[in-house]
């Protein structure tokens, strides 16, 4: 019996079984088309973490009401029949690999887009939900009951489609969560005011959903457990609105956050494993209902841990299955060791989505359509033989899914350990789950018997020339940007400079003083890299000043974690800066211009990051030496950027290897 007994038994909900835990909680894609109908990614992509064992998938939210109520760049609607074929595949998909599936229905309110949509927005009040939002129309009492009818013809759709449940949309700042919350609903007739006023509207959707699915069908709420917010509904504030709204569902899916606190709606990388499951349990002993548990799940040990002192009765990822759709599998089989968890860095699956509006992608799973094992089954029709120079997660990538297609993979490292930047950044202690992703990429090319890996060792030429290279991988990575700033490379190189570089600092970590009040840091940059040394010194009580010339810090970062550093300026001593332009370093202080006034920033400590370029200096010798071998530049080797475009290009080796002939094409 396996040790995770709890996990992987059955549930039933009102009729319908799960065949284990482990639910795919909503999370938006934009896979869909301008027309609000399901695509083949739809298909690939949730059957994918069907056939990976998830017992429930509770697919991304779906439009009752365009284009009022849409939200995102693109939406699956469910708001007409038309809508239902398409719906019915994605239903089917699942259902073919034992999965169950959930529609989540929802209403934007107030996170809808004007620009986007060409109406304005509606909420419970005129005030918007999100910081820069929109100001929304208050919708008037005789409108709501309209709405919830809405509500209640998805619901019928949904089950025409095959959809095994719905689940309700009632948090994270929606048109439901905006009339519960204090935050957004002002209202002073008898849907505003106290709570029993404020769940009126919600408990009328609920309601009216039951009354059109009828009684034997699965009706799920999602719930903010607590809005994480000054002024917001705490946890005592929610059970009392939810006693309202328990009677009519069947299960209870505990989430937490409003969108201003979005960095414990959708977990930063510090938040541990299940860290808010205490709100799940306080719902489940009050309403003796099923309820899911959310945040940053990773670790299955964890998981069980939830399930068998009763906090939930089930465990929720969104961003867990996006990284790892095989994870109930792998954890089923004994497999636990090969899991590759996700490391809460919310580049792919938010920034994309939110920030760039495009497709979600993953940092760490380039392939988010096809199963993983569906390259392995393709070879190599001759011996090739590979080099790969650089051990980060980009060398590493290209290296595994060589050998995984039959190559002679030969790694040339020279840091005595591999993982490159990524695992140096996973010293931060609030990005220690980075060394997850390099520790999954080091025991996978361990278990390759035809991968080779020579760590402390330079990559030259007398070194490489016995393997006979057919092609070569640059994976160097990426060093130190230092602009022609006035004596900034002559004082990082003085005798008892206080002045480093971040990527030096992040080998001394271990060194600074864990109490640094009384102590100033100078930072030169705002990016993600200057932010993370600003939150470390921060956090151990140093006065910390960013420097940064463009006119807004943490322009690179994602949403999730710039909400996160609104929250840490306010809470240490963290002096911003943008638009201030660095003039000269000195080993003890930097000088800058604020606009048009000179400044000069003395610290004890300061730290230089003002980006990373390419680090070239092996590939030209390289290249000389074995004229007419081809190349590959990947990762920061071909510009210096993120772990995703890295990743992303190590996996394109294949395309590489089937322009040289080494692989036959793959039938589309």
């Amino acid at each position: 019996m396996t040790k995770f007994e709890t996990l992987l038994s059955p549930l039933q909900i009102n009729g319908m079984t799960l065949r284990n835990r482990v639910v795919m909680t909503a999370a938006g894609t934009n896979f869909t088309g301008p027309d609000g109908v399901v695509t083949e990614d739809h298909l690939n992509y949730y059957g994918l973490r069907a056939k990976g064992g998830t017992g429930l998938i509770i697919i991304e939210n779906v439009s009752v009401d365009s284009p009022v109520g849409s939200n995102g760049t693109t939406q699956l609607r469910i708001d007409h029949e038309r809508y239902v074929p398409g719906l019915y595949r994605l239903c089917e998909r699942v259902h073919l690999y034992g999965g169950c599936i959930a529609a989540q229905l929802n209403h934007a309110g107030s996170n809808a887009k004007q620009f986007r949509t060409g109406v304005q927005p509606v909420s419970a009040s005129n005030i918007t939900a999100k910081i820069g939002g929109e100001e929304p129309r208050p919708l008037r009492a005789d409108e709501l009951p309209g709405i919830a009818e809405k509500y209640a013809q998805a619901a019928v759709n949904a089950r025409k489609a095959g959809f095994d449940a719905v689940e309700i949309h009632g948090a994270h700042s929606y048109l439901i969560s905006q009339f519960l919350s204090p935050l957004t609903n002002r209202r002073t007739d008898e849907f505003g005011g106290c709570a029993e006023n404020r769940a009126r509207f919600p408990a009328m959707v609920l309601a009216a959903v039951r009354k059109a699915v009828g009684p034997r069908y699965p009706v799920i709420l999602r719930i903010n457990g607590d809005e994480m917010m000054e002024g917001g509904n705490d946890q005592a504030a929610m059970l009392e609105l939810l006693a309202y709204l328990a009677p009519y569902v069947d299960a209870i899916d505990v989430s937490a956050a409003v969108s201003n606190a979005v960095q414990y709606q959708i977990d930063v990388a510090c938040l541990p494993d299940g860290w808010r499951s205490f709100m799940a349990r306080a719902v489940r002993e009050k309403f003796n209902k099923p309820v899911i548990t959310v945040g940053n799940i990773r670790n299955p040990e964890v998981a069980e841990n939830i399930l068998e002192k009763g906090d939930a009765d089930m465990i929720g990822m969104a961003r867990g299955l996006i990284a790892e759709p095989d994870w109930v599998n792998k954890v089923a089989s004994g497999r636990v060791d090969q899991l590759r968890k996700c490391i809460s860095c919310n580049v792919g699956c938010v920034a994309h989505r939110v920030a760039q509006s495009t497709p979600i992608r993953c940092t760490i799973n380039p392939d988010l359509f096809h199963d993983a094992d569906a390259y392995k089954t393709r070879r190599v029709n001759r011996t090739c033989n590979v080099a790969v120079i650089g051990a980060g997660t980009a060398g590493l990538e290209a290296a595994c899914t060589a050998a995984e297609v039959g190559c002679n993979v030969f790694v040339f490292e020279k840091e005595t350990q591999p993982g490159g930047l990524t695992a140096r950044i996973a010293r931060l202690p609030d990005k220690a789950r980075f060394a997850d992703f390099t520790r999954y990429q080091t025991a996978r090319a361990q278990r390759l018997p035809n991968l080779y890996m020579f760590l402390g060792e330079e990559a030259r030429p007398e070194k490489i020339r016995p393997f006979r290279p057919d092609l070569i991988v640059f994976a160097t990575g990426a060093e130190p940007l230092l602009p022609p700033i006035e004596n900034l490379r002559e004082a990082l190189g003085e005798e008892g400079t206080r002045l480093i570089t971040a990527l030096d600092a992040l080998d001394r970590l271990d060194s600074y003083p864990a109490d640094m009040r009384g102590m100033k840091v100078a930072v030169a940059g705002g990016g993600a890299v200057g932010i993370d040394m600003a939150e470390f010194f921060g956090a151990r009580g140093a006065h910390v000043t960013v420097i940064e010339w463009l006119p807004q810090i943490g322009a690179d970062l994602d949403p999730v974690y710039k909400s996160r550093f609104r929250e840490l300026t306010g809470k240490y001593d963290i002096e911003l800066l943008p638009g201030t332009r660095l003039t000269r370093a000195d080993k003890d202080r930097f000088t800058a211009l604020c606009g048009e006034e000179k400044r000069e920033f003395p610290f004890d400590y300061g730290f230089v990051c003002l980006g990373l370029k390419s680090k070239t200096d092996a590939v030209e010798a390289l290249r000389s030496a074995f004229p007419g071998v081809p190349t590959l530049a990947v990762g920061d080797s071909r510009r210096a950027r993120r772990i995703i475009e890295g990743v992303a290009e190590g996996r394109t080796i294949l395309v590489e290897l089937e322009r040289m002939g080494f692989l036959p094409k793959r039938c589309e």
